[in-house]
């Protein structure tokens, strides 16, 4: 079964080489769009209070907010500090009405100029796990649901030491196994496909009522670019459709999030790219 259009939503990556966060919304709304994910640049650069006043004004849900997370670093006080900005992110999410805070974990800790310092993974992980049950209580407190995004392994030293949706869904049940509202999953296809677990580990995820968001793209092969060179939906190798068929027999109720990384597609016109995913989310996820 084909999903309704009314399932639609944005990631504000998709056009942010083309668009302002005001023009993209402004956008949304004239292709009839419902939904957006804005990251936190892009609202700083508008103003919170603005954006939120925008995105509310066009009748946008908010499927999710860019991003929380990036917890390791090298010593107490780079740890301190990104607990500080995931409590802001907290608040900038609750502020704009968004469903969740997506949390992009961090891999491993880096000097200033960006290089790593370690090479325990281990270690990475145990940093990742205190920084998101020191961020719960706050988050509780400001009813922010929580989505730890699984990346694919080739981002776990330098974005995401959490790779499976198993390790997502491992941290829950260790930090809040009987509070899926508070901490879930943000189940990206482009990060996920590949498991052999996935689909056993969407629906233990469903069980525990974690399913937060659904990311879709299309994995290219082949690929040019780890980072920016992902598909528009059919484009690829992902079976989308099977996919979103067990995220909806798990209970996922939500929108379908489009977000692409892609030289490519920030080259084309943005009015044609948001009809192309109107198209593709249509006939080929």
């Amino acid at each position: 079964m084909r999903p309704a259009p009314d399932r639609l939503s944005i990631n504000t990556a998709t056009l942010r080489a083309q668009w302002s966060l005001a023009e993209i919304v402004d956008g949304l709304a004239r292709h009839g769009i419902h939904g957006i994910a804005p990251w936190r640049d892009q609202v700083a650069n508008l103003g919170l209070a603005a954006s939120a006043a925008r995105i509310r004004d066009a009748g946008l849900t908010v499927t999710g907010y860019c991003r929380g997370g990036m917890f390791p670093a090298i010593d107490a006080a780079g740890r301190a500090a990104a607990l500080d900005d995931n409590r802001r992110a907290v608040d900038e999410a609750v502020a704009l009405g968004a469903r969740c805070l997506v949390l992009v974990v961090g891999g491993l800790p880096k000097d200033p100029r960006g290089a790593p310092v370690s090479r325990d993974l281990g270690a990475a992980r145990g940093m990742v796990r205190d920084g998101i049950g020191a961020l719960l209580e706050h988050a509780r407190a400001a009813r922010m649901p929580l989505a730890i995004e699984p990346l694919h392994p080739m981002y776990a030293a330098d974005r995401a030491c959490v790779n499976t949706l198993a390790q997502a869904n491992d941290l829950c049940d260790e930090l809040a196994p009987s509070d899926g509202a508070a901490l879930g999953v943000a189940v990206d296809a482009y990060h996920v496909w590949w498991d052999p677990a996935l689909e056993r580990e969407i629906a233990r995820a469903g069980r525990a009522g974690r399913l937060h968001a659904w990311h879709i793209c299309d994995w290219l092969v082949p690929t040019t670019d780890l980072l920016n060179d992902r598909g528009m939906m059919g484009d690829g190798v992902i079976d989308l459709p099977r996919i979103r068929g067990w995220m909806e027999a798990a209970g996922y109720e939500g929108l379908h999030e489009v977000e692409i990384f892609s030289t490519r597609w920030w080259a084309e016109d943005a009015d044609r790219v948001l009809d192309t995913c109107r198209a593709r989310h249509r006939d080929a996820s």
